[in-house]
């Protein structure tokens, strides 16, 4: 399976029903990541852009999945660009302690 970055580019302005949808997103983010789908989130500290590493078949499964979302509406943009390397301390093995 490949990984894909996406890049989300944020509405200037949040109203009441983007606030609103921001607790069904970050649970359905969260199930992302329990079931290996979602392997990082993030958001810019200016809450302009973000970041959300996905494994998937091909860009169209990515999609997808972007698609569904709760916030997908509001988003300006979204870029999805397949990764040739992705290294992180999360994938690797916890370091031994001795003690």
């Amino acid at each position: 399976m490949a990984k894909f970055v996406v890049t989300l580019r944020l509405p200037d302005f949040f109203d009441e029903d983007f606030l609103a949808l921001i607790p069904r997103h970050r649970a359905f983010i969260t199930s992302l990541i329990e079931e290996n789908i979602v392997e990082s989130y993030a958001i810019s500290a200016d809450r302009t852009r973000g970041w959300v590493t996905i494994n998937g078949l091909n860009a169209a499964t990515v999609k997808a999945v972007v698609e569904q979302f709760p916030l997908y509406r509001f988003f300006r943009e979204v870029e999805i660009d397949e990764l040739f390397v992705f290294d992180s301390a999360a994938s690797r093995f916890p370091r031994i302690s001795l003690n």
